[in-house]
């Protein structure tokens, strides 16, 4: 609390208090001691909380007294086991804040703080490879707003000169809303890279039928068309990899540490899950269904399949077989790419109303290819049989099981 004293003096009639103010101050009787109290506000605690959850360090830099600025951060849970209070922050040379800023489990109250104060605690936080959100509302805070990688002013109390300079402008002067932004941060990092695993997948399907066409050098027919490629990449799988985008945030999104600067979108555990895992169950499933038709026509390594020849329908309906299997299986990987970690049921199937929408439009599209006479004979498919049908139909649960399976044990060895 900031404490005021309260005093009166009766003054004769006729004194002009204004042009005796040094007289006027003396012989006062104290009335009484007034406490005035600014709290932080309710919601800051469970803001503070999250950063904390989110594996964010937060240092308070501020103009008032050491003792009153330390009760503030230990309400709203600042500094929680460790807090660190420089009483003087203005007096602290650079190997003293690097010394300070190196401690892990730590956070700071730099009291009695000037503007250049919090330009040090910026220039040195950026060098030790942090990320630094400054806050700030003045003139004077501007070079460290625009020092560290995101400035955050105040909207409603704050300079135009600190907007400026700034990243961020909080509209509602309101700590708590930095923490939304971090979600929404993560929530469209981890859909970029859903987006990517879902296309990434439906490579090694597509690649797979021309290696064993030219492994074969001819014996094994080719399994896929180019105008079917270009179906699935131009038609069938655009609308999902979309919704993708729009997919809500996995539980524990903010339980993550944040992720280095350095860390690439693109790793290898997302390649080896696109291709290596989902692409692989793929393009087993699709090859098998290929080999099951031509089979069951009949057909024997070596035998022609070309126009006029008695396998030729058969041939057609097993490329077709093919090009349906891909789009099944790329609706088993939209709903396997929807997580990254956590379970299905944890977010819950019908939550992305978008991907649903876009996966009936893709299985319309695939049958109107199928089945439609002129589409027919430019995409060089067959109508299907019902027993083909029903064994594409088990692509989908097949290519998402393995990849539940495949997270499920992840989550066993690192929980």
């Amino acid at each position: 609390m900031r404490v005021l004293a309260v005093a009166a003096r009766e003054l004769p009639a006729g004194t002009d208090p204004s042009t005796q103010r040094r007289d006027v101050e003396q012989d006062l009787h104290l009335r009484g001691l007034v406490g005035l109290y600014d709290p932080p506000r309710p919601e800051v605690a469970a803001a503070v909380k999250r950063c904390h959850e989110a594996g964010l360090t937060v240092h308070i830099v501020t103009g008032d007294n050491g003792a009153t600025a330390a009760a503030v951060a230990r309400a709203v849970g600042i500094g929680v086991p460790n807090l660190h209070v420089v009483a003087q922050s203005e007096a602290i040379d650079d190997h003293e804040l690097d010394r300070l800023l190196r401690k892990e489990g730590t956070e700071i109250v730099f009291a009695r703080s000037s503007p250049e104060t919090k330009l040090k605690v910026a220039d040195a936080l950026r060098e030790h490879g942090q990320i630094v959100a400054m806050t700030g509302d003045g003139v004077n805070d501007a070079p460290a707003l625009h020092r560290a990688h995101i400035g955050v002013a105040m909207g409603r109390s704050g300079t135009d000169v600190a907007r400026e300079a700034s990243t961020m402008v909080l509209t509602d002067d309101n700590f708590a809303t930095i923490v939304t932004p971090i979600e929404s941060g993560r929530r469209v990092y981890d859909n970029v890279r859903k987006f990517i695993v879902y296309i990434f997948a439906h490579l090694t399907p597509e690649v797979v039928p021309f290696v064993v066409f030219a492994l074969s050098a001819g014996t094994v027919p080719l399994p896929l068309t180019v105008l079917q490629i270009l179906a699935i990449d131009l038609g069938t799988e655009t609308l999902p990899a979309l919704a993708l985008g729009r997919e809500r945030a996995e539980p524990g999104l903010m339980s993550r540490p944040p992720r280095p600067s350095s860390q690439s979108v693109i790793n290898k555990d997302m390649l080896v899950r696109s291709w290596g895992w989902l692409g692989c169950v793929s393009a087993a499933l699709v090859m098998a269904g290929f080999f099951y038709v031509l089979w069951r026509a009949g057909w024997h390594p070596g035998d022609p399949t070309g126009p006029g020849t008695p396998l030729h329908h058969a041939y057609l309906t097993a490329t077709t077989a093919t090009f349906a299997g891909i789009v099944s299986c790329q609706v088993g990987t939209a709903i396997a790419a929807r997580t990254d970690h956590a379970a299905l049921r944890d977010i819950g199937f019908f939550t992305n109303p978008l991907l649903l929408a876009g996966i009936a439009f893709e299985l319309v599209f695939t049958a109107a290819l199928v089945y439609a006479p002129p589409l027919q004979n430019l995409f060089g498919t067959a109508a299907l049989p019902l027993d083909v049908v029903l064994l594409i139909a088990i692509f989908p649960p097949l290519v998402w099981g393995t990849d539940e399976i495949r997270r499920w044990a992840r989550r066993r060895r690192n929980p």
